[in-house]
């Protein structure tokens, strides 16, 4: 089956209001832009959006969350995006904060067919116990907090039973793909694309290298097209559109010994 979309626009112009999403990316890396732009210029609101982070320098998520058109998050980190921090502490925004390695999880299992499943991170804190903020009012004050989970004994350890996580649409970014939707992804950006992929009903990819069916090695799929419904191919200008969070310079060897 022949997955390819011929434009961005396209493979999001069903996205509803009030749709969640499942979206790839940690910081900057790997993250699909080009069809968040695109479900930007359609201006849909009322997301519901799951996701490491929510965009940073402008980019990513940050798009969406700066024209107001996210409503809730689901993430592990906010990171230097002053804008989420304003929105969440105005009361603005509603944001379920998750342990990284239990999202990832999470995310996976909803992926697999799993409803639920055990976990010791978060035991003893607010994560099990309930309480955390997830929406303000405005003035300081908790308008909602988050209900406390099952706790279970295994062995003489505690663990917290975790949801999995479903969602209408996943938005996620491959190095390569073929027109069945097999996705390889590249180092960093194997971080949260194959899980956020995993998660979606419909999942849509845009992908930096658009191949031939049995052009990728099975051995080298980092995601079966199974799990994918859309492709979209960018162009070399697209492709190669990366920015860069934390640019550091280090100081060269030999001026390093001059200096002592």
């Amino acid at each position: 089956m022949d997955k390819v979309v011929a434009t961005a626009l396209d493979a999001v112009s069903d996205v509803p209001e009030g749709a969640s999403l499942a979206v790839g990316g940690f910081g900057l890396s790997g993250v699909p832009n080009v069809l968040i732009q695109a479900l930007f210029e359609r201006g849909v609101s009322g997301l519901s959006v799951v996701s490491n982070n929510c965009g940073a320098m402008e980019s990513g998520l940050a798009v969406l969350l700066a024209a107001g058109r996210i409503g809730r998050v689901t993430g592990s980190y906010i990171g230097a995006n002053k804008e989420f921090a304003r929105q969440y502490l105005a009361g603005e925004l509603e944001v379920e904060m998750i342990p990284q390695g239990t999202l990832a999880e999470r995310l996976r299992a909803g992926g697999a067919g799993i409803p639920a499943f055990y976990t010791p991170a978060g035991v003893g804190t607010q994560v099990a116990d309930g309480g955390l903020p997830w929406r303000y009012d405005g003035s300081g004050g908790v308008a909602l907090a988050s209900p406390p989970k099952e706790v279970r004994d295994f062995d003489g350890t505690e663990y917290v039973l975790e949801r999995g996580i479903r969602t209408d649409f996943a938005l996620v970014r491959a190095a390569k793909g073929d027109r069945h939707g097999n996705l390889v992804f590249n180092k960093s950006t194997r971080n949260f694309n194959p899980l956020a992929a995993m998660a979606g009903r419909v999942t849509i990819a845009e992908v930096e290298e658009l191949v031939e069916p049995g052009a990728i090695d099975p051995d080298a799929v980092h995601l079966p097209g199974i799990f994918v419904q859309r492709v979209v191919a960018l162009t070399p200008e697209q492709a190669a559109d990366k920015k860069i969070e934390q640019r550091t310079v280090s100081v060269p060897a030999a001026r390093r010994s001059v200096n002592g």
